[in-house]
C-alpha cells in the first residue's frame, strides 16, 4: 500500500490527471514495471497503466529516464517544470527500433509519435 506523499511523482501525476486510480501490487510494480493505472481525465475513457518515474540528472546536464522494453505499461509519463508529457509505450518502442537511437529530445518524440498528450500542470 502506498503512503500518501504528494512530493512523490506518482501521486502528483495521478491526483490531478487520473480517475479510477489503481496502484500496482509490489509484484506488479517489480515484474510489470508500471507505477499507477487509471483513466486520463478529459482525455480518454480507457484505463491505462502508466510508467511514472522521476527523471534523473545525466552527465551532460540533461535529464534522462530509463525505460525497459519489458514494461507492461501502456503509457510513459515525463515530467517537466510545467507539463506532463505522455507517450504511448508501444509506439515509443517501435520508434527506438526504427531509429536505433536511445537518447531523445521531447520535441523529437512529440513530432514523430502519433499518440502523445501534453498536460499543463
Amino acid at each position: 500500500m502506498h503512503s500518501l506523499n504528494f512530493n512523490n511523482i506518482e501521486f502528483r501525476f495521478s491526483d490531478k490527471n487520473l480517475n479510477n486510480i489503481v496502484w500496482p501490487t509490489l509484484e506488479q510494480k517489480q515484474n510489470e514495471l508500471w507505477n499507477v493505472s487509471g483513466v486520463l481525465k478529459k482525455n480518454s475513457n480507457q484505463h491505462f497503466k502508466f510508467d511514472v518515474r522521476n527523471m534523473f540528472d545525466m552527465p551532460d546536464n540533461k535529464l534522462g529516464k530509463k525505460i525497459s522494453t519489458a514494461s507492461k505499461a501502456d503509457k510513459i509519463v515525463f515530467e517537466t517544470e510545467d507539463k506532463w508529457i505522455i507517450v504511448d509505450f508501444n509506439e515509443f518502442n517501435d520508434y527506438i527500433k526504427k531509429t536505433n537511437l536511445f537518447v531523445f529530445q521531447f520535441e523529437d518524440l512529440l513530432n514523430n509519435l502519433e499518440w502523445n498528450i501534453v498536460l499543463q500542470k
